[in-house]
């Protein structure tokens, strides 16, 4: 994992950067924290060391003979300052550096990130949009201040974005950008098929997959769409857009529009095979019914095959096989009569035999194409969602 220094300068935000060193923390980065002189009056050191598991020294000439901030520079992966004053910002912007901190950005080769927090009047003073264009003009990422409730009862732009989203940014600096210009559609989670207003044919995907690749190909650059079929809106990402459906015919509304454009198609949705013909307008009354219900099925279109038969030249597009299979020759066999029926460039297979995989945070796939399994991974969501997307940049490439 990175290792990541978070500067604090002065400002009532301060206490907030503890936020983002639990999360930086938790994710499995070692986060060296290098407070001003000002941030040690709102945050105190201690604080800031048991959060990091890192001392913290803040001093610029304390063990000199190992020359700490040129260390501390060459070192970072990634550097995040987090609030950012003006005044910091005046200094940065001018080459300043008069304490550790100033000393260790100037000392480094790493992407930087600002997190600016003060009164709307100071953010939209001349002198700090000035120096704020200055800085971005030089490479350093400089995150708009969020607008609500300031220091007393004042309300405005000028507020630190949420510890979550600075996170994000931040580490998106560090992402491979290989899928930049390129536009994926995702789709995800289970269809449910209506019988009356109350009940559904539906099944038991959790749509988890599906969101770990829109997410995953949205921070290394993709333009993404995710259409989820009754699941909830995954958190806000940058280059990513979500569609609520429900139903398969809903998804397919959603999908048509959007294949001509897309580069990428992958299909992670459990998408019914089947529908009710009439579904009833009413609830049923079980009193009314008896102690049985005939229901008449129709089929549902075959999504992926329809989009396959209208492919341009150049779009990848990916299927899933979610199979029963009892062991991993199966599924790969599965998987290859599926890739070539549906008449896609790869289908990702898993077995879910007794329920496994849904609703859980890991996974374990075979990515099949015409020659073959191409790869495999066994881990989080996440990790099956860069091996799957490493695939597709490769492909395209």
């Amino acid at each position: 994992m990175a290792r990541i220094v978070l500067g604090i300068t002065g400002g009532i935000a301060a206490y907030k950067a503890t936020a983002i060193i639990r999360e930086l923390s938790e994710l499995g980065h070692e986060v060296k924290v290098i407070p001003t002189a000002n941030a040690l009056r709102f945050i105190g050191a201690t604080t800031l060391e048991a959060l990091s598991h890192n001392a913290v020294d803040a001093e610029l000439y304390t063990d000199v003979a190992d020359v700490k901030h040129v260390q501390l520079g060459q070192t970072a992966d990634l550097v995040i300052v987090a609030p950012a004053s003006a005044a910091f910002m005046a200094r940065y912007a001018a080459g300043i550096a008069d304490d550790l901190l100033g000393n260790t950005l100037l000392a480094t080769k790493a992407p930087v990130l600002i997190a600016p927090a003060m009164h709307t009047e100071m953010w939209q003073n001349p002198a700090t949009q000035r120096n704020v264009a200055t800085l971005r003009t030089d490479g350093v990422k400089v995150m708009t201040p969020a607008t609500g409730r300031l220091t007393g009862s004042d309300s405005g732009v000028g507020r630190l974005p949420e510890p979550h989203e600075i996170v994000s940014e931040a580490l998106r600096l560090l992402e491979p950008q290989d899928l930049a210009g390129v536009t994926v559609l995702v789709t995800a989670g289970g269809t449910h098929e209506p019988i009356d207003p109350v009940r559904y044919i539906g099944n038991k995907s959790s749509g988890k997959q599906g969101i770990a690749i829109a997410t995953r190909a949205a921070a290394r650059g993709a333009t993404v769409t995710l259409i989820g079929a009754n699941m909830p809106s995954p958190a806000a990402h940058r280059g990513l857009s979500f569609v609520p459906v429900s139903s398969v015919l809903e998804l397919q509304a959603a999908m048509d529009p959007a294949l001509p454009a897309c580069d990428v198609l992958v299909m992670a949705a459990a998408v019914s095979d089947y529908r009710v013909a009439a579904p009833a307008a009413t609830k049923i009354k079980s009193s009314l019914v008896g102690d049985r219900l005939t229901l008449e099925l129709i089929e549902n279109p075959d999504l992926l095959a329809e989009a396959s038969a209208h492919k341009r030249a150049g779009q990848i597009f990916v299927g899933f096989a979610a199979e029963t299979a009892g062991s991993d020759s199966a599924l790969v066999e599965l998987a290859a009569k599926k890739l070539q029926s549906k008449r896609v460039d790869l289908i990702v297979a898993n077995d879910v035999t007794d329920g496994a995989v849904f609703g859980q945070d890991s996974n374990s796939v075979a990515i099949v194409d015409a020659s073959g399994v191409v790869a495999r991974q066994s881990g989080t969501k996440r990790a099956v969602a860069d091996t799957l997307l490493d695939v597709i940049s490769g492909r395209l490439a």
